[in-house]
């Protein structure tokens, strides 16, 4: 080694954001491995790089005693002597024991050292870079599909979409350009790996700050988001300036913003209502499109007993009851949804139970004659 290879570690410094010491004291670790390799022994060996000049030197520890059983770890008290007459038993020498060879040994050695630490750095800088950015929406450039798995280059990562990340009925093919979810950011033994979705509702959300200003600059506020990819999603928002109309903002003049979120997720389905924090008015509004003739809120267990007209009534639970379920998630309550004949013949029928209760049908009248001859007998 030489000036220039340590010129060579300072601009990788500068480059890479490595430290110099860090990669000497490396290259110094690997040298006495390199050197156990070559010359049989290491457990004694010391390897020293002088940072300006980039001079090795190799030394070796060996124990004064006054009788040598190992001679690679021991030196008899009489040889030592001859080196120093200060020595005595238990003390060490070190000394130098650089090979001629070493040279070549140990820039082969410096070279791989680097090389590692540069991809070990690189994954490291990259992991700090995306873990801050888990919940952001990234585009990236399918670069290849392995079974049922889509890894997307996103510049200085490769990140992954798994199978259960992907929304029914899209199709990705190699090259196109996606826009998808930072899940997740997990170290491994290959390096940082980032998880991606396309499946998240967090992507729609995103997607909305994207298109509407309002939403970046904070004057409207989205709330809640439920989704089920590929088919609906139900979004509720919120207006901070009561001069706005938080609805008509994610809306877009002519529709525009809210097409362009639509566009992106392959024309899947977008109902926007209006946030409140009446539980009545906010399951009423979740519900939509089906009218609501009747909230009744439960107990402390979040429940409510939604009534809708006949005719609404497979409107408001939907397909396989999808309406229904994306708005419990969006309000996180319990929603059971009764059509106006089943709630009310219900109450008619609970009404008449009570009735029934109060004046029983079998009512004897000779009791009620007794009574009256009881009176007029207290009377007279």
């Amino acid at each position: 080694m030489n000036k220039e290879f340590i010129k060579a570690i300072e601009e990788l410094e500068k480059e890479k954001q490595i430290s110099k010491d860090i990669l000497i004291e490396a290259i110094e670790l690997a040298l006495v491995s390199a050197y156990k390799k070559n010359y049989g022994t290491a457990q004694n060996v010391r390897v020293v790089i002088d940072r300006e000049q980039g001079d090795i030197d190799v030394f070796m520890k060996r124990d004064v005693v006054e009788e040598v059983e190992d001679d690679l770890m021991e030196i008899s008290i009489e040889d030592a002597l001859e080196i120093d007459p200060r020595y005595k038993v238990g003390d060490a020498i070190e000394y130098q024991v650089t090979p001629r060879d070493f040279g070549r040994i140990a820039a082969q050695t410096a070279k791989q050292v680097v090389v590692q630490r540069i991809r070990e750095a690189e994954r490291g800088m990259i992991f700090d870079d995306y873990i801050t950015r888990q919940g952001e929406l990234i585009t990236g450039v399918v670069q290849r599909i392995s079974n049922e798995t889509v890894f997307i280059n996103m510049g200085r990562a490769e990140g992954i979409l798994a199978a259960t990340e992907q929304v029914p009925g899209e199709t990705y093919t190699v090259n196109n350009r996606l826009k998808v979810f930072i899940m997740d950011v997990k170290k491994t033994t290959k390096g940082p790996q980032v998880y991606l979705s396309r499946s998240h509702p967090g992507l729609v959300k995103r997607l909305f700050e994207l298109e509407v200003p309002e939403i970046q600059d904070g004057t409207v506020e989205i709330r809640s988001i439920s989704r089920e990819a590929g088919s609906r999603t139900k979004i509720a928002v919120l207006a901070r300036d009561e001069n706005v109309d938080p609805v008509g903002a994610c809306v877009g003049p002519r529709g525009t913003r809210v097409q362009a979120v639509v566009d992106e997720i392959f024309g899947e389905k977008i109902d926007i209502i209006t946030w409140s924090d009446d539980p009545e008015k906010l399951i009423s509004s979740a519900l939509s499109p089906a009218k609501v003739e009747k909230v009744i809120i439960g107990g402390d267990d979040k429940s409510a007993v939604v009534v809708v007209p006949d005719y609404q009534l497979s409107l408001a639970i939907g397909k396989e009851g999808q309406n229904v379920r994306l708005a419990a998630k969006l309000c996180n309550w319990k929603i059971d949804i009764k059509s106006h004949t089943q709630y009310y013949d219900n109450e008619a029928l609970l009404q008449q139970e009570y009735d029934d209760e109060e004046y029983p049908e079998e009512y004897d009248e000779s009791l009620e004659s007794e009574i009256v001859e009881m009176t007029e007998e207290a009377e007279e």
